[in-house]
């Protein structure tokens, strides 16, 4: 695929990035990019690797993760990613289940866990190091221009052409290991097959064309964005590499891309800070926006059922457009067209008000196990409470407990060297996913909790965290909460309050305090959240009602190990760590 859409596009731009520290936009060309490639293939070629060598990538992104990932499969070895923030116990795990020989590292932080797994391996024997600035002096180490310049010979050539000729189309592609929010970390094989059928079923689904740019922001590490960028190089659209997710408000209005692959935490916190301006404006400027979000609104829900809009709110919408909503969409960068969202639960009312601004975010569902892509929406009917309707030629049922089931050929090969782990998730085809979901009577996917999340508290009743969670996030001074219950005799809370929030709200009380610590831990602070949680929780049934909370002054991050790469909660790690705080609230 890769070498004919290079032939296609020739010296058209397919890669736009930053190098070093320099602040402007490098390009590179399709064939700029085939040649870089060969030279990996080359190169492993050289050292004697290749049908099925599992070869790592330890990186955030940047083009070398790409080009490296595409020579790997270019001689017919496995692509085995780590998440760029992992810990050096967890490159190890890795490491040694699938006796790994080669690793490329991106910085000298990752650098320094793969030489302390080189240390700590049986298996792992090189390193090969993206950064140009790292310092090398350990003889197992390499530097990627050395690295690359290795191989390039006739014979190493002549090799090559016969391995692209020995493709096979099931050949396995990439070992990806979960998250592992519960359990040891699975690894899910997919084979350059299952990405294939990927694209065509979302070229019947999406209108995705070789004008577009993407911004790859998530980590190319995980399914979601790896996937996605597979496919933006299948549609030859142009993808734009953001090396520090952090960057991305700041760079969104310089790269200007048409796509960007997104999670909820991200529009969560926009949200917040869009409404923590609003918070500040006169009374006049405040009117003008909430007139305008109300259009938006209206506007947003004929579109969503294809209906007709009438051409007085066609005129509303052209000022509300000029007034509010452009400016809005202008902190994307001000040409996003779609913006595909997964990985977890949203609230509806977000993606109503984001849609309201005239952004088209596709929220959608999906696994590893997947290849991404289960459900989304269409982009001319859809509904918000849903995560839009399977893709075509997946089939997608529920079975016991509610549970999601999926067949099709984006399902994987198994997890490797667990055989055990894939026959209790794989059944004539089918994978059983672990989540509880519906179809709404308008055939769209509606995806309620985890099945192992679900807790029953000692007098027998069922809640679901998500629900509780979503609920109470939603208001302004919380940003994050993990309800606690399993075999409890009521419900109780975590909750991360907006420090930012609180401060402001403290200065108006005249209160006092030391820390952020202190600021959480003071009556008044406290009374305040309940009574805000309270108000949220009345249409709770008393049994899933948060009866008593703690609140932290520390967030929940994947650097202290409470959530994972993909901003998931470690649920496990979260009670293990907070386990007096949980035990002094029973």
């Amino acid at each position: 695929m890769l070498r004919e859409r290079a032939k296609q596009y020739g010296a058209r731009e397919v890669y736009r990035f930053k190098s070093g520290k320099e602040t402007d936009y490098k390009s590179m060309s399709w064939n700029e990019l085939v040649y870089e490639t060969e030279k990996v293939s080359l190169a492993l070629l050289a050292k004697g690797y290749g049908f099925k060598s599992n070869i790592g990538i330890f990186s955030n992104n940047r083009p070398e993760w790409s080009i490296t990932d595409y020579g790997i499969l270019g001689v017919r070895a496995v692509v085995v990613p780590f998440f760029g923030t992992a810990t050096k116990e967890q490159v190890k795990y890795i490491v040694d289940e699938t006796d790994m020989e080669l690793m490329f590292a991106g910085n000298i932080e990752q650098l320094e866990k793969a030489v302390w797994v080189l240390d700590h391996s049986t298996s792992l024997k090189n390193v090969v190091v993206f950064d140009p600035e790292a310092q090398i002096t350990d003889p197992r180490c390499m530097r990627w221009d050395d690295f690359i310049s290795s191989g390039n010979n006739e014979d190493n050539r002549t090799k090559f052409l016969k391995v692209l000729d020995e493709v096979q189309p099931d050949d396995l592609a990439t070992i990806l290991y979960t998250s592992g929010t519960t359990g040891e970390p699975k690894g899910v094989m997919l084979g350059h097959d299952n990405f294939m059928f990927c694209f065509g079923i979302h070229d019947q689904r999406l209108d995705v064309t070789d004008k577009d740019v993407s911004m790859c922001f998530l980590p190319l590490s995980h399914i979601f964005e790896r996937t996605w960028s597979y496919y933006i190089l299948h549609c030859g659209a142009v993808n734009v590499f953001l090396e520090n997710p952090r960057e991305v408000i700041e760079v969104l209005p310089v790269a200007k891309p048409t796509l960007m692959c997104t999670v909820p935490r991200f529009f969560e916190k926009t949200h917040e800070g869009i409404v923590a301006e609003y918070n500040k404006w006169p009374s006049v400027k405040k009117k003008i926006f909430d007139w305008s979000l109300a259009v938006g609104y209206k506007y947003s829900g004929y579109r969503r059922k294809s209906a007709t809009v009438p051409f007085s709110l066609h005129l509303k919408r052209k000022i509300a457009d000029k007034l509010v909503l452009r400016k809005l969409r202008v902190i994307f960068g001000g040409h996003i067209r779609m913006m595909p969202c997964s990985g977890a639960a949203i609230r509806p009312e977000l993606l109503n008000f984001f849609h309201a601004t005239g952004l088209f975010i596709n929220f959608g569902y999906g696994a590893t196990e997947t290849t991404a892509t289960v459900s989304c929406y269409k982009s001319d009917v859809y509904e918000l409470e849903s995560c839009g309707t399977p893709m075509p030629e997946i089939e997608v049922m529920t079975g016991d407990q509610s549970e999601i089931l999926v067949k099709g050929n984006t399902v994987f090969k198994g997890y490797y060297k667990k055989p055990d782990e894939t026959a209790k998730v794989l059944t004539d085809g089918w994978y059983h996913t672990g989540d509880e979901g519906h179809f709404s009577e308008a055939g769209n996917l509606v995806m309620t909790d985890r099945i192992k999340d679900l807790f029953k508290t000692s007098v027998g009743k069922y809640v679901s965290p998500q629900k509780i969670e979503l609920l109470l996030a939603q208001d302004t001074y919380i940003e994050q909460v993990i309800t606690i219950g399993d075999n409890r005799k009521y419900v109780t809370a975590l909750i991360v309050p907006v420090i930012a929030q609180l401060k402001e709200y403290a200065g108006t009380l005249g209160l006092t305090f030391n820390s952020d610590e202190h600021l959480v831990s003071l009556k008044e602070i406290r009374d305040l959240i309940e009574n805000r949680i309270n108000r949220l929780q009345s249409e709770l049934s008393s049994f899933e009602k948060v009866v008593k909370f703690t609140l932290l002054h520390e967030p929940f991050s994947i650097e202290n190990n409470s959530m994972t790469s993909t901003l998931k909660f470690r649920r496990r790690v979260i009670s293990e760590k907070y386990k007096a705080e949980i035990e002094a609230m029973y």
